[in-house]
């Protein structure tokens, strides 16, 4: 499978997993950093959450995985958060500013 076509599969299931507490996807809400298709379709995935202590700091991870492997192609996947740069909202879609409002 081709890298473009494997990470816009990805980036279709990253839109599928929502933040428990807000009614945006991790997508849009802007917390996925980086995606990489690495040789024979191993998928890196930088993410971050919204705050160190958010209550799905140890869900949302575990989830980004489990989805991603299962989109059929993928042979391995690596999650990582990060703190750095610290998420705030601006960036988040315009979309995700108009569903929260804050726009």
């Amino acid at each position: 499978m081709e890298n473009e076509v494997l990470k816009q599969k990805v980036i279709e299931v990253l839109q599928t997993i929502f933040d428990p507490e807000l009614p945006v996807s991790i997508w849009e809400l802007g917390l996925i950093y980086e995606i990489n298709i690495l040789p024979i379709n191993n998928v890196q995935i930088v993410m971050t959450l919204t705050a160190p202590g958010c209550p799905a700091a140890q869900s949302l991870p575990v989830e980004v995985d489990q989805k991603v492997r299962a989109i059929e192609g993928v042979n391995d996947v690596h999650v990582a958060v990060t703190w750095t740069p610290a998420w705030d909202k601006s960036m988040m879609s315009e979309a995700a500013q108009l569903e929260l409002g804050f726009m």
